[in-house]
């Protein structure tokens, strides 16, 4: 309805309004009609223009304009009189035809930034193919460090600016747990800053529509085309929501956990008694529970065991070993 009283004013009112300023008699309202039609064409073409298609245009128009008039100060530096004089008279033409140049160039040049975005998302993400996030489990856990210190990890070891402002906080917590974790996070990403065997830096890269820290590191990882390194299986799962690679130390851990097989012989240190009668407990260096049956006399030595069965449980393996019978000694023989 607007539009229509908008454009009965424009046809009706510019005739009134030249008439009266312009010139009183036919010319005066045949012009402000011809006014108003323009206004009216105007006001169609714009209604079926994008807002960003007309000041894209605008702009373009002002680029052009800002050229024809470097062309203007390059003439009249030049100190030419015929050259000027020349300039005088098809400057006019050259500064529209420059102007509109401008507009339409940048017009019709619109749909290649949606390619442009493409291009420049897919070259970072190139760029950031091998490239590994660490997120906050895996800096306090401290074994990255051992890690990357065998050169097993390439490419290079990042970490994003909001994972160091939250260690940061966590050192500075009243509570003397997450204090020290924040603190140990700190230490040893300076390590990670200091070593030579991996190139390690800090990326300013924020996701402000996204406030959990998780996730986060997710969004930058997936818009990098990176690896999150991580202790915590949670991050698993998000990762794998968002087709991001999650390389989970435990992970690791668990498959350079050594093969034992039963029937193999191994030396144990008994450390302490088990739940049943007679039972013995040691550990392998991994941490992996070893249990010796009639091993409960021994504890607080190192025995020789046999493998008689293994155990794999939700949280890890359990070896069941049986002592090896000592060798008897053997009786000098008498001369």
């Amino acid at each position: 309805m607007m539009i229509w009283i908008f454009r009965a004013v424009a046809l009706l009112g510019t005739p009134v309004l030249t008439y009266f300023q312009i010139s009183r008699d036919l010319k005066g309202i045949l012009f402000g009609v011809a006014a108003g039609l323009v206004i009216i064409g105007i006001e169609y073409v714009l209604e079926n223009t994008s807002l960003f298609t007309l000041i894209v245009g605008v702009i373009g128009a002002v680029g052009g304009l800002i050229i024809a008039k470097l062309l203007d100060y390059a003439v009249f530096q030049m100190d030419n009189d015929q050259l000027t004089s020349v300039w005088v008279r098809v400057g006019p033409v050259v500064r529209y035809a420059l102007a509109l140049l401008g507009m339409i160039i940048s017009i019709k040049k619109i749909p290649e930034l949606d390619e442009l975005d493409k291009n420049i998302i897919t070259a970072g993400r190139k760029q950031g193919r091998g490239m590994k996030l660490l997120d906050i489990s895996a800096i306090v856990d401290g074994r990255i460090m051992d890690i990357c210190e065998t050169r097993f990890i390439t490419g290079p070891v990042v970490a994003p600016r909001f994972v160091v402002q939250e260690l940061h906080a966590l050192s500075e917590s009243k509570d003397p747990i997450k204090r020290a974790k924040g603190r140990r996070g700190l230490d040893i990403l300076a390590r990670l800053q200091e070593s030579k065997d991996v190139p390690f830096r800090v990326i300013d890269r924020e996701v402000r529509e996204v406030s959990d820290l998780t996730m986060k590191l997710v969004k930058v990882a997936s818009e990098l085309g990176a690896s999150v390194i991580t202790t915590d299986f949670n991050v698993n799962k998000l990762a794998a929501l968002e087709n991001v690679t999650a390389l989970n130390i435990n992970d690791l851990s668990m498959a350079l956990k050594p093969v034992v097989l039963p029937g193999e012989d191994m030396q144990i240190f008994v450390m302490k008694e088990g739940k049943e009668k007679e039972q013995g407990v040691g550990y392998l260096d991994d941490g992996t529970m070893v249990v010796v049956e009639d091993g409960r006399g021994e504890i607080g030595k190192k025995v020789e065991v046999m493998v008689q069965s293994i155990l794999q449980t939700s949280q890890g393996r359990i070896i069941f070993t049986r002592m090896k019978p000592s060798r008897p000694q053997q009786e000098p023989r008498e001369a």
